[in-house]
């Protein structure tokens, strides 16, 4: 397996990447370390195609006297009993802006990927190690970057100068008017003298201060609307008396009894 990544990166920055396994873990794209752990060991989610393996072991870089490094690692299919083993070596070259970070050596797998096609464990291998190269690229490079206000050795740090004070601001110049703009005359007024001033309220502010005087508040507030808006009544109802219903024949009946007696009185005598 060979497989290059151009990184824009000085290859100096990336060897002190490497020489940091915290680095090196924080580059792994995927990886959920396990608390208490070696710094690069975990869970790492793999894609192939449209399958997912999730993988849990451990990789350890090191570094030779050629300026290569070393990297070897095995896992375990969190769901299965696949193994994977791989024995890497990684080279650096330095590149116009950048360097060329290059992995050749063998992997050994079995389980479940072994059932996938073989251009797409060779494409989800590649799209790894390029990812990783990145990933230490963007580490390198946030090194190479130190603060901003941290003075260059030798350089006492300048002190902040005060702000000058604003200049002063000149008060206008006085406008002179002439005096016979004070004393002209006022011209008299054309309303009749009884015409109601400003302070007078319109007829209509009148009639609801009398209509209000004498009321609460709340009955102010929740008093009913007049005039066109007032609710229309629903229409009443009334229902006869049943006693008035017998009143007017009784009335009847007795005024004609009193005629029939008085007749036969007039008549005895």
């Amino acid at each position: 397996m060979e497989h290059e990544v151009f990184v824009p990166v000085p290859a100096e920055r990336l060897r002190e990447a490497l020489a940091d396994p915290a680095r090196v873990a924080r580059a792994v794209p995927g990886l959920q370390q396990d608390a208490g752990a070696e710094p690069v060991a975990g869970r790492l989610k793999v894609r192939v195609g449209s399958h997912s393996v999730t993988y849990r072991g451990s990789v350890r870089i090191t570094g030779q006297d050629d300026g290569s490094y070393a990297i070897e690692g095995d896992a375990t299919e969190t769901r299965g009993t696949g193994v994977v083993k791989l024995a890497l070596t990684l080279s650096l070259r330095e590149a116009d802006g950048g360097a060329t970070v290059r992995f050749e050596g063998t992997a050994s797998a079995d389980g479940r990927v072994t059932e996938l096609p073989p251009d797409a464990v060779a494409s989800a291998t590649g799209r790894l190690l390029s990812r990783f190269a990145e990933n230490l690229g963007t580490l390198g490079a946030a090194d190479e970057v130190g603060p901003l206000d941290e003075p260059p050795p030798g350089k006492a740090p300048e002190e902040p100068q005060a702000p000058e004070p604003p200049a002063p601001v000149e008060p206008p110049a006085p406008i002179d008017l002439p005096p016979a703009a004070f004393e002209a005359e006022v011209p008299p007024s054309a309303l009749p003298e009884d015409f109601p001033g400003d302070d007078a309220p319109p007829a209509e502010a009148a009639h609801a201060r009398r209509t209000m005087i004498g009321r609460s508040a709340e009955e102010v507030d929740h008093a009913p609307p007049r005039g066109r808006y007032a609710p229309v009544p629903a229409p009443q109802t009334i229902a006869p008396n049943p006693v008035l219903r017998w009143a007017a024949p009784a009335a009847a009946v007795a005024l004609a009894s009193a005629i029939v007696v008085t007749r036969a009185l007039r008549r005895r005598r």
